[in-house]
């Protein structure tokens, strides 16, 4: 027999009926609010998705996820109902002319985890209440630990962008990590730690900023995401080391993020580098 939902009163099962009430309605961005009570990975899912021809707007959320990934395929773990977990379906390649969207090319993917980070640090300032900043390029760091990761992957002409976020997550329950220590918003003394709200909150987040965004042509300065990045995101103006993904490293100091959503690195020389992807480390 399948363990009851309500086995920890702490957390409570989303609702898919009540978020799709509140969420899926003519002029907005979601289209379908799929909540699974357990899956491998939500990205797989909504990538599968995405190759058989899904419309944009689909929004895959599980309760318990056994195969998550992070960037350079890190596990992402948490226990069930303890944290948000899902995956955005979008298709910037693709003209909307209803809602006067021009089609975007590549280049300008590179916005969307950076998108989403504003988003979420905006959902959790206002709901949980939580001092909380952005970790260039995919990480939402409270108190310099990692409380979320972000993970966006090309499927087709799509871009499915996956958020994992610990909410409820005890200490004990916090996975060892061989970067960033763990916490959640529970573990941070957060004010609210219900799921629902933060989960309306992060996904009506996205849908108004990747709306701006596309109206803009993937400008992200002319629709105010580059500003909104920049004040977030507490790498500007720290000492850094940056892993980079062919191997290598650079040490400077992060001053920027560029327009294109490039980290803007000076080094010890007074060279400017632009670093487009790479694990970057914050030096104390």
């Amino acid at each position: 027999m399948p363990a009851s939902p309500y086995t920890d009163l702490d957390r409570p099962p989303l609702s898919q009926r009540s978020l799709e009430r509140a969420l899926v309605t003519p002029e907005s961005l979601w289209t379908h609010i799929d909540v699974r009570a357990q899956t491998a990975s939500t990205n797989a899912d909504a990538a599968a998705a995405a190759l058989r021809g899904d419309p944009e707007g689909l929004v895959v959320v599980a309760e318990q996820q056994t195969a998550g990934r992070g960037r350079r395929d890190r596990q992402w773990t948490s226990p069930p109902r303890a944290g948000l977990t899902l995956s955005v379906l979008l298709r910037p390649a693709a003209a909307k002319p209803e809602a006067d969207w021009p089609a975007l090319t590549t280049g300008a993917f590179g916005w969307l985890p950076l998108l989403a980070g504003v988003a979420l640090l905006e959902a959790v300032q206002r709901v949980a209440e939580v001092d909380a900043a952005l970790k260039w390029p995919n990480d939402l760091l409270v108190g310099d630990r990692k409380c979320a990761g972000i993970l966006a992957e090309v499927a087709g002409d799509a871009v499915v962008v996956g958020i994992g976020l610990n909410v409820t997550t005890r200490a004990d329950e916090l996975p060892e990590t061989n970067g960033l220590p763990a916490t959640s918003l529970k573990v941070a003394g957060s004010a609210a730690a219900d799921r629902d709200p933060l989960l309306r909150a992060l996904l009506r987040g996205i849908a108004g900023w990747y709306g701006g965004w596309r109206e803009a042509g993937g400008d992200a300065e002319l629709c105010g995401l580059l500003a909104a990045y920049r004040r977030g995101c507490s790498t500007i103006g720290r000492e850094v080391r940056v892993l980079l993904p062919g191997g290598g490293e650079l040490r400077g100091e992060a001053t920027s993020v560029d327009g294109d959503g490039q980290l803007v690195i000076r080094t010890a020389d007074g060279a400017t580098h632009r670093v487009s992807a790479g694990d970057v480390l914050h030096v104390r």
